[in-house]
């Protein structure tokens, strides 16, 4: 009986702990920011997210709101590596893209992202031949966390070119997550009469993936959760080619996340800022009379 009353326990204790998350983050609000974002954020920002370059000034005050928001209700915790501002601002700006249209958007099922240095295999450790992990999200005992390779997060913002971001793409698996599972399905965000053509779509997709006749990364051949989290990375860093071979999923990822992203996508050169440039926050003012200050 005794034994019985445990294997119970451990089959139901993951759930458990997914709704207590859950049942926290939707009772307990957000913490806002009440200063201004740091200068030395913004200058981050400028120089390595693309996505935010392509905002109005309108449009950056709200993204940077975002991002602190992110910070102040998100733990970011460096596991034997060291986690800096950049760090940091890279990981709140991959939450943030996916869900920027969508202004009370909370991820009430996170509370921490773990950084490792380097890819990881399924026990957590950066060492050893099967060390093939680049990103999770945490379930069970680890439910309510997320895990990054730091060296992954850096290269997604680095290599706009190669349709991979693997921190969007793990936060793409939290708000699919946010309905209680990971199907593909963004219940959240997707209107229900687009849900039976969506997965219609995803299994088409996944066809042509098997068959050899797509661009897109195999690894969204895996399972439809996985094909929503690849195909979402691409809508986001190569927007305009998706549009162009993919019309009718580029179709439903524009319903899905609010956001046109080939009309609003620009191509840009990761050139650094002169002093004399006009500051990228949209001032008006030089670089170096405004968030570029500290530095001249």
């Amino acid at each position: 009986m005794q034994n019985t009353v445990v294997i119970i326990f451990l089959i139901l204790f993951p759930g458990f702990l997914y709704l207590f998350f859950k049942y926290l983050g939707k009772s307990g609000k957000w913490k806002d920011p009440t200063e201004p974002l740091p200068a030395k954020w913004r200058n981050i920002l400028s120089d390595k997210v693309d996505f935010y370059l392509d905002l109005s000034a309108e449009e950056k005050v709200l993204f940077e709101f975002k991002v602190q928001q992110f910070l102040l209700n998100t733990r970011i915790t460096g596991i034997e590596t060291d986690v800096d501002d950049t760090d940091r601002v890279l990981v709140a700006a991959s939450a943030v893209i996916p869900i920027f249209q969508f202004p009370n958007w909370q991820y009430s099922n996170l509370y921490e992202v773990l950084l490792y240095s380097d890819s990881f295999n399924d026990d957590f450790r950066t060492e050893g031949n099967d060390r093939n992990i680049l990103g999770m999200v945490g379930t069970g005992y680890m439910e309510g966390k997320m895990i990054l390779s730091k060296q992954s997060l850096h290269y997604g913002f680095d290599n706009e070119k190669d349709k991979k971001n693997t921190a969007i793409h793990e936060f793409v698996h939290l708000i699919d997550k946010a309905d209680g599972v990971i199907d593909g399905i963004p219940s959240l965000l997707l209107d229900r009469q687009y849900s039976i053509p969506w997965i219609e779509l995803m299994r088409k997709s996944i066809d042509e993936i098997y068959d050899g006749m797509s661009d897109i990364n195999p690894y969204g051949a895996t399972n439809k959760g996985e094909f929503f989290s690849v195909i979402s990375e691409y809508f986001f860093e190569q927007p305009k080619l998706l549009e162009r071979k993919h019309t009718e999923l580029y179709g439903y990822l524009e319903k899905i996340f609010h956001v046109d992203m080939a009309e609003r996508m620009k191509d840009h050169k990761k050139n650094s800022i002169s002093r004399n440039d006009l500051c990228p926050c949209g001032s008006g003012k030089k670089f170096k009379k405004c968030c570029g200050k500290e530095h001249f």
